[in-house]
């Protein structure tokens, strides 16, 4: 059964995408908790963080990590007190 984050993945909902790759989609939530609020997601499912098997998904966690840093500079919310 398609979820959600399927569903705006494969465009079947709308979104206000602020950052695609091949493996990464992010977007804006449509009922955020703070001033900017993205949500990142892969773009296979992980059902669970017991899903996550290290040899097979460390790249994509990581590339995850260099996109929440990314859109944080982007949106400058970012902490550059080590810059």
């Amino acid at each position: 059964m398609p979820t959600i984050f399927s569903k705006i993945i494969n465009k079947e909902i709308p979104a206000d995408i602020v950052f695609e790759s091949e493996n990464i989609l992010a977007f804006k939530d449509i009922n955020p908790k703070a001033p900017v609020h993205i949500l990142i997601i892969p773009k296979i499912e992980i059902p669970k963080v017991t899903d996550i098997k290290g040899s097979e998904h460390s790249t994509l966690l990581g590339e995850m990590i260099d996109v929440a840093n990314k859109i944080a500079k982007d949106f400058g919310i970012a902490d550059d007190a080590s810059d």
